[in-house]
């Protein structure tokens, strides 16, 4: 069988890691991912061929994945979180039909937006929204129209990729667009490396979070009109209280 996974590894450490995950991972003779990604593969990567690219060629080490996998190599293509948030599924399962002789498994992860959550508390027990500041491959006036209506919508707001080197103003920016809708004291929170050494998370308002500095490997929680800070706690109420 010609077998590519595709492998959500989850926020980085070894115990937030699925066992469907390690065991494809122990089953697989090719490793392939971003160079920061095939690191959090630990001891499972020894022993196995090693092919990774640098960003910005996620579309070239897809297709060395593919061709890896085609010539009846066992390949695991490996993403932080899930390979279907942001990841590698959505292009790997677009070239797929290049390579009909490959069966293709995508193993999900935990992604940040919920590991991020189970650090502050509770913030996404409500309808919330997951949205990337990132605007390399989406134009930042799609963003902002989305960020106004999930705004509007009073969503709770996940924000990935919010701040980079070059994009220092993006997560100002799209403060400034959710306070045309939500007050300035509304608890927001931030999580930076779950998982990972240097794991750190903070609690505070939305009129803060506008000149906050992050990065990266920060995820970012805007509360909705319902949410609370509850000592050390970030919570969006589901409404059971409402039933009793």
């Amino acid at each position: 069988m010609k077998q590519l996974y595709i492998i959500g590894m989850g926020p980085g450490g070894a115990e937030q890691m699925t066992p469907q995950a390690r065991r494809a991972l122990e089953a697989c003779q090719v490793l392939c991912g971003y160079t920061a990604y095939v690191e959090l593969a630990g001891e499972l990567a020894r022993g196995k061929e090693i092919v990774s690219t640098p960003m910005t060629r996620e579309l070239e080490r897809c297709r060395m994945a593919l061709e890896k996998a085609d010539q009846g190599l066992a390949t695991a293509m490996i993403c932080s979180g899930d390979g279907g948030v942001y990841g590698m599924a959505g292009p790997i399962l677009q070239m797929a039909e290049d390579y009909p002789q490959v069966d293709i498994e995508v193993i999900p992860g935990i992604t940040a937006a919920l590991s991020g959550a189970a650090l502050l508390g509770a913030p996404l027990m409500h309808d919330f929204a997951v949205i990337s500041l990132s605007d390399l491959l989406t134009p930042w006036e799609m963003i902002a129209r989305r960020l106004d209506c999930a705004g509007a919508g009073d969503f709770v707001i996940c924000l990935y990729n919010p701040m980079s080197r070059k994009r220092r103003d993006h997560l100002a920016r799209a403060c400034r667009i959710v306070r045309q809708h939500r007050s300035g004291d509304t608890p927001c929170g931030w999580v930076r490396n779950v998982g990972r050494e240097g794991e750190k998370r903070r609690l505070l308002t939305l009129e803060q979070l506008e000149t906050e500095e992050v990065d990266m490997f920060t995820t970012v929680f805007i509360g909705s009109s319902s949410t609370q800070q509850l000592g050390r706690w970030m919570v969006t109420p589901r409404g059971y209280e409402g039933k009793q």
